[in-house]
């Protein structure tokens, strides 16, 4: 072989091969798989939140109906096409991802190496080479892979408690967006009814102008009533077609399919008391997350403390000597000297952000409990107003109402005395639609806050 040729392959380079083969077996062996974390069973979210259960109410290629709607299939569709609530869904499934990726330890590198060759005089050529191929691993001291592990872990927890809180969420705006349809119908109807009731006047008070027994100023009177109502009428509709557009975007629909929500406001139930409420506060997810929330900060404490410990790297080749023919090992070690960096300022934040923890733990209580208070105060408050309207003012203003209409027919009263009967039981039939809406609404807050249906609960049978 010519001094300056370049050898393509040496048949004494294959008694690498078996040592090298050796070597990787070696280095793998070493470097054990930590038992997985298992994370405590009380840190994980639950599958379902009463009556709330989320498989329950997904059904498979649901989609909306072109006619009747309930609550039910308004929430299955929520469930399966809210798209913020995917999004949670997805990070469930990035947070999971984390966690394969921080159970992984680190890959073996392959090394060659070629010296002595090319040079001046003997060391011309490659027949004075030294040809040396090693593997390095990098080994992680301080149980890091445990305690990284343990991190990804708690953090997938935290993404689940996330999801659960964002399905809850979803199904509070549903819930509310539901009884806002609900309400404009029931508004439709009240002014519809209304009208027709104007209407009835109209044609009283017409037929006795054309009798002569009442004058023209008493049909325009009763002429403008009916021209209210039907402006009246016309706002409720509209009104009822952007509360069913609201409803279908929370489903990511552009308009609504459904022609009418099917549902009763007018069936109430005796509240529970305040303080077996207040219970259940803990239940809540943006409350129950801050278990996990600190366990994931304490966790990243002990991970920070253990990366100041400084990692080794072991090196193992072997060595072809071209001019002997001889084959040798080579090992190395290399640590590096935590002199200047020691992790100091990742662990002063770390055990920071853990106090921190606390606090916007006692923060998130106090903003639930705080909210629950206002939600059942005037949950309260529209019980009792709708309670009183129905049993007391809603058949009084209606008796009245007939009795006076009866007496402007006999001709013992006047047109102004209907009229301003009629408006009373117009305002009464409007305030009792409007606390029994308010009353829907603050339980679905409540119930909301609390993650569990008011008739699951005792009932105190405040009133």
């Amino acid at each position: 072989m010519e001094q300056n040729q370049i050898p393509t392959q040496h048949p004494e380079s294959e008694k690498l091969l078996p040592t090298m083969t050796l070597l990787l077996v070696f280095l793998s062996s070493c470097y054990t798989s930590p038992a997985v974390y298992q994370q405590p069973r009380e840190t994980l979210p639950p599958r379902g939140i009463g009556a709330f259960e989320s498989s329950k109410l997904i059904k498979t290629e649901q989609r909306e109906p072109e006619d009747t709607l309930t609550l039910q299939d308004a929430l299955s569709l929520a469930m399966s096409h809210n798209p913020e609530l995917s999004i949670s869904s997805w990070r469930v499934h990035a947070s999971k991802a984390r966690t394969l990726q921080a159970g992984l330890r680190p890959n073996p590198q392959i090394e060659g190496e070629v010296e002595n060759f090319a040079g001046s005089s003997t060391l011309g050529g490659f027949d004075a080479a030294e040809t040396t191929i090693s593997l390095s691993q990098l080994f992680e001291l301080g149980d890091k892979r445990r305690k990284r592990l343990r991190v990804a872990e708690l953090g997938q927890g935290l993404a689940e408690w996330d999801l659960q809180a964002k399905r809850l969420q979803v199904i509070s705006q549903t819930s509310l967006a539901f009884i806002e349809v609900l309400a404009g119908q029931r508004r439709v109807e009240l002014q519809s009814a209304s009208l027709d009731l104007a209407r009835e006047v109209l044609d009283s008070v017409t037929e006795r102008e054309n009798a002569g027994k009442s004058s023209p100023i008493e049909t325009i009177r009763a002429q403008i009533v009916v021209s209210q109502g039907e402006i009246s009428l016309g706002r409720a509709r509209r009104s009822l077609d952007a509360s069913r557009a609201m409803l279908a975007a929370i489903w990511g629909s552009r308009s609504a399919r459904f022609t009418s929500a099917i549902g009763s406001l007018d069936e109430i139930q005796d509240l529970p008391p305040l303080e077996s409420l207040t219970a259940r506060i803990s239940k809540n997810p943006d409350v129950s997350r801050w278990d996990v929330e600190i366990a994931e900060r304490r966790a990243r404490i002990e991970l920070v403390t253990a990366e100041a410990i400084p990692d080794a790297t072991i090196t193992g080749g072997a060595r072809l000597l071209q001019g002997t023919e001889d084959t040798a090992f080579v090992v190395g070690l290399s640590i590096p000297l935590p002199i200047h960096d020691r992790n100091q300022g990742r662990l002063r934040e770390a055990e920071i952000d853990l106090s921190m923890a606390t606090d916007e733990r006692r923060a998130a209580e106090i903003r639930v409990h705080s909210a629950l208070i206002d939600a059942y105060q005037a949950l309260l408050s529209s019980f009792q107003e709708v309670t009183a309207l129905r049993e007391q003012v809603l058949p009084a203003a209606g008796t009245a109402y007939e009795g006076i209409r009866e007496s402007y027919r006999q001709g013992k009263l006047t047109q102004l005395d209907v009229l301003e009967s009629q408006k009373t039981l117009f305002e009464v039939r409007d305030q009792y639609a409007r606390s029994l809406t308010d009353y829907h609404r603050a339980r679905a807050q409540v119930e909301g806050l609390v993650g569990t249906p008011i008739s699951e609960l005792k009932i105190g049978g405040l009133r």
